[in-house]
């Protein structure tokens, strides 16, 4: 490893897109001494507004480029870069006009480490997709004096960066549910989430599948009155989060005699001791008026799935293996979840929660580790990054 501090280039689409992909890595590096600078192709503009106390569709762009700052900031990264394309755009022909501007990046900042997208764009999306690949050829063109010669002539000089990373987000089969029904069950008393944590819970739920940190099948399901969520005595399958409306939990005798004992409503949980012990559900769940859940399953419920003491719930059980094996660098960044967290949160317009909103083994499982495909130069399995 060189002697010289390690300089680490981040080049992303989107602001939030540095911390999921790189942030406990970018921490543990700048930790180390390191001098770190990540670059965003657009503002995000055409992100969702989740708390529109934050944003509005004209003001979003400018208040993500912000978030952007914050979030750097929260991971000691030292310099931050947010260019002004479009976004959604960039698989409109401007590929050419990305190599350059990150050629030119490169040439001034001078790294020894690139990371960027690979080609599945995480899971996909069009911009990610592009600017790994713009950000790949601009790593060879920084190079070559003899591409974009205006920056030559301009003073800056080719540029050979020694390694190339794409960031890679291998299949988990860890679930969500488990990990949320343990911490439950070990709570002196009945948690109870306020509507912070249940919006906050839906979107780290959704962003851990999309990103394969976890492998539950979740929905949002609408039950009407009167209608059993669970039934007493069914296979424990699912961990429930009530969004909206009220319910109530009884216990039913063998000669059908019911007895009620509780009501419950938003932001609280159903499901967890079933789950926990591996037993089956101890009581029934009933809608009092319409509720609408987040349901939390290990895979889709069959159309045919019946119900009662006697059948068996079925689910699609096949898991994604734990495809680990698709990388080349894994970073153990358990130490810096407090700080990649803190920098989740600063971009509030996409994720309003809090830091210390969930509980830190669950997010030590989940987000501990950190993986990346060496590129170039080709290489086996590392817990460094290596210039």
């Amino acid at each position: 490893m060189s002697t010289s501090p390690l300089r680490i280039l981040g080049v992303f689409a989107h602001p939030d897109d540095e911390t999921f992909c790189a942030g406990g890595t970018l921490a543990h590096y700048v930790d180390a001494g390191a001098t770190v600078m990540v670059v965003s192709a657009t503002p995000g503009d055409a992100g969702q507004i989740r708390d529109a106390k934050i944003a509005t569709r004209r003001t979003l762009g400018k208040i993500r480029a912000e978030e952007l700052q914050r979030a750097c900031q929260e991971l000691g990264v030292q310099h931050t870069l947010c260019l002004t394309y479009g976004d959604g755009t960039l698989n409109d022909g401007l590929m050419e006009s990305l190599v350059k501007d990150v050629a030119r990046i490169i040439r001034e900042f001078r790294p020894d480490v690139l990371i960027t997208f690979g080609d599945d764009g995480a899971y996909g999306h069009p911009d990610h997709i592009v600017i790994g690949a713009a950000a790949d050829k601009a790593f060879y063109c920084a190079a070559d004096k003899s591409q974009f010669p205006e920056q030559i002539t301009a003073g800056l000089s080719a540029h050979t960066t020694t390694s190339l990373y794409h960031s890679y987000f291998p299949r988990s089969p860890r679930l969500l549910l488990n990990h949320l029904s343990e911490w439950l069950v070990h709570q002196s008393g009945r948690f109870h989430g306020t509507t912070e944590f249940v919006h906050g819970l839906m979107l780290f739920a959704d962003e851990s599948q999309a990103l394969g940190y976890t492998s539950d099948h979740i929905k949002i399901a609408w039950y009407p009155s009167g209608f059993y969520i669970v039934e007493q005595g069914e296979p424990s399958t699912s961990l429930y989060l009530i969004l909206s409306g009220r319910a109530e939990i009884y216990t039913e005798d063998p000669d059908g005699t019911m007895h009620k004992h509780a009501e419950i409503g938003t932001g609280d949980f159903f499901g967890e001791m079933g789950l926990a012990f591996d037993r089956p559900r101890n009581a029934h769940v009933v809608a009092l008026e319409s509720v609408s859940c987040l349901v939390l399953s290990p895979g889709e419920p069959t159309a045919f799935a019946g119900r009662g003491s006697s059948a068996q719930y079925a689910v699609h059980s096949e898991k994604p293996e734990d495809s680990t094996s698709g990388a080349t660098t894994c970073i153990d960044v358990t130490a810096h979840i407090p700080r990649k967290m803190a920098a989740i949160a600063a971009h509030r317009s996409q994720y309003p929660i809090t830091p210390d909103m969930f509980p830190q083994p669950m997010l030590e499982s989940l987000l501990g580790k950190e993986y990346f495909v060496r590129m170039h130069p080709s290489f086996t399995m590392e817990t460094e990054l290596h210039p």
